[in-house]
């Protein structure tokens, strides 16, 4: 009898991956729910033991949470994302403080500045989202100085946010052969990637607070806002939508720790700060 020989698996094409996530992250107004996240910047700066002077390049910045951390602490900041309007909410949060940051459109995959540029590279609850997970380490660890620092902060596999996108994945699922940005809130994902790069690697568990007026009121905030979600209850027909809305608000409740009526939910991530070799 003959072997049954399996054909290999398709080829993933990132790019139409990638191309999806930028309509994900272009729609809504994901500021609106980034501004509330400033906190997880400023620890992350402080945990970087960051100097007045250094140069210091933020990845998939968004809404430039981290960007102006590092500009309140005299760093000459670079502010990247490959979503133009949200570099623009960036720059008008900058221009409203006085601080001088230069925003430029950057793909963190395939970044426009050359080897060993930046003293220290950082991003919070961005760069985990890349499709190319392995290229977009490869990038921060390239345009980082041997010797400087990769900052991170990113949600963990169990955290509310993390069950966020289980729970989403339920009714769409996600694309074939794409890790799960959630793998870069452990330890042993990011030895893979970052562990012939790395000379030491700290890790702090913490926990952001989401605090909205009820479960609802938050729920209505991401649906509106927060562009993963809001695609994913426009692709859902309207009795999808709802079921999807219960169980948002049901895993709301779960890690709602408010007896008040309103929403207190912790949604763990870790705060990384790799030494670069």
């Amino acid at each position: 009898m003959s072997a049954i020989i399996s054909a290999p698996p398709p080829a993933v094409d990132l790019a139409a991956v990638k191309g999806k996530q930028h309509l994900a992250w272009s729609a809504g107004d994901y500021a609106v729910v980034g501004t509330t996240l400033q906190i997880v910047g400023e620890s992350l700066c402080e945990a970087l033991d960051l100097r007045a002077g250094e140069r210091v390049l933020d990845i998939a910045a968004g809404n430039g949470n981290a960007t102006l951390a590092a500009a309140r602490r005299w760093c000459d900041v670079v502010s990247t994302d490959y979503v133009p309007s949200l570099l623009e909410r960036g720059r008008a949060r900058a221009s409203a403080e006085g601080l001088p940051v230069t925003f430029e459109q950057a793909d963190a995959e395939n970044l426009p500045y050359p080897d060993h540029s930046f003293d220290v590279v950082l991003s919070t609850f961005g760069v985990m989202f890349t499709p190319d997970q392995d290229k977009a380490a490869a990038e921060m660890a390239r345009a980082c100085k041997p010797g400087g620092r990769i900052g991170l902060a990113n949600w963990t596999p169990a955290s509310f946010v993390g069950e966020i996108f289980k729970t989403m994945g339920k009714y769409l699922a996600p694309a074939a052969g794409v890790k799960s940005p959630a793998l870069w809130g452990t330890e042993a994902r990011l030895n893979e990637l970052f562990g012939e790069r790395l000379d030491s690697m700290a890790i702090e568990r913490k926990d952001f607070v989401f605090r909205y007026r009820s479960a609802a009121h938050w729920l209505e905030v991401f649906r509106t806002f927060y562009g993963p979600v809001h695609k994913a209850f426009g692709a859902l027909d309207a009795e999808k939508q709802e079921a999807l809305a219960a169980d948002l608000i049901a895993l709301a409740e779960k890690f709602n720790r408010a007896t008040d009526g309103t929403l207190v939910a912790p949604s763990e991530y870790i705060e990384v700060v790799i030494k670069r070799k």
